[in-house]
């Protein structure tokens, strides 16, 4: 038998970093985000035997261990270490001999979510070969748990949420690790149109989210007033963006991504920089009304919202960039698996 997940990349609307410790343990975030058609792939073939084999074959890596109980975390391949050393350590409490192979959609460092989705995807394998009895909240949780304390990787909670659950959701984060995560039923003519009017730009080049991120809780953590008022205009952000989805004010979504990007940008050093600039400048001289990075910042993908028919203007301007417009679209649902 062969067992499969897929798990759906995110595009982050509004809200970004105010799902982050300690702001969301101090203020509550909340985040609107929707998932598209790129995604992160796990396959289990269990062995008979006493090896481990694990493939990132995005990435070209490839490694070979004995069995045991916990695998030593090493920088080599480690996301998928680490959810087999919890899943053990919580639920099986034996070694196990199978073959993982992954793959990405997306490259590392995107702002797509890529790592925590890929920990959702590898948890769902894993959750589908053991029949775990886990909810769609439980493998959230465990793929945060697994990311930022197993492996103590800087990071939020929305990419496990967002891989999870699917489609269009506004979320609200809490002190104790408390998440609610709300779906919205947006009308299909707004979500055609959104997705119709959205680009999605990818600058080649990547970053190390968990440095910006580190910064951003540092802000916190000493009080810094001008990243915590940044932070609390991102969480109204998230609310202004959920009411322009939900009564069709579509074309106030530039406005709204305009609005948030301004304070994002006060969140922590290295967010933007001057190729970032550069390229939102030129977007919204072609007819562009607002757009963002996607993620933490620093690089990776940017998204721009350009109504009725500047979108073609706009991607004009942007291929001269040496970046890439993407082709993508949203999709409804979330982490799937299933067995062959």
């Amino acid at each position: 038998m062969i067992y499969r997940s897929k798990a759906p990349l995110r595009l982050g609307l509004a809200g970004g970093g105010t799902d982050v410790s300690p702001y969301s343990d101090l203020y509550g975030g909340a985040i609107l985000n929707i998932t598209i058609g790129m995604y992160a792939y796990a396959t289990i073939k269990p062995l008979s035997g006493t090896k481990i084999r694990i493939k990132a074959i995005d990435r070209n890596e490839e490694i070979v261990l004995e069995s045991k109980k916990q695998l030593p975390i090493n920088g080599q391949l480690d996301l998928a270490k680490g959810v087999y050393n919890r899943l053990v350590k919580d639920f099986v409490k034996k070694p196990l001999a199978f073959e993982l192979s992954t793959y990405v959609d997306a490259p590392p460092g995107s702002g797509l979510g890529s790592s925590s989705t890929l920990v959702v995807a590898i948890v769902g394998a894993f959750v589908e070969w053991l029949k775990l009895p886990l909810g769609e909240y439980d493998i959230a949780h465990l793929a945060y748990q697994i990311e930022r304390e197993d492996l103590s990787m800087h990071g939020g909670k929305q990419d496990q949420y967002a891989a999870t659950f699917g489609g269009v959701n506004y979320m609200e984060f809490y002190a104790n690790d408390k998440v609610i995560v709300n779906p919205l039923r947006v009308k299909d003519k707004w979500i055609h149109e959104l997705e119709n009017n959205l680009i999605l730009f990818f600058t080649e080049t990547s970053r190390l989210s968990s440095e910006i991120i580190k910064k951003q809780s540092d802000n916190v953590k000493k009080k810094n007033v001008k990243s915590i008022d940044a932070m609390h205009s991102l969480k109204e952000q998230s609310v202004m963006m959920k009411e322009a989805l939900l009564k069709g004010n579509v074309d106030g979504i530039g406005k709204i991504l305009h609005y948030g990007w301004e304070h994002k940008k006060a969140m922590a050093e290295g967010i933007s920089n001057p190729q970032i600039e550069s390229i939102y400048n030129a977007a919204l001289k072609a007819g562009a009304t607002g757009g963002k990075i996607s993620g933490a910042g620093g690089g990776g993908f940017m998204i721009f919202y350009a109504p009725y028919i500047h979108k073609f203007k706009v991607i004009e301007a942007l291929n001269k960039l040496g970046g890439r417009v993407m082709r993508y679209n949203f999709t409804s649902y979330g982490l799937t698996t299933w067995t062959i």
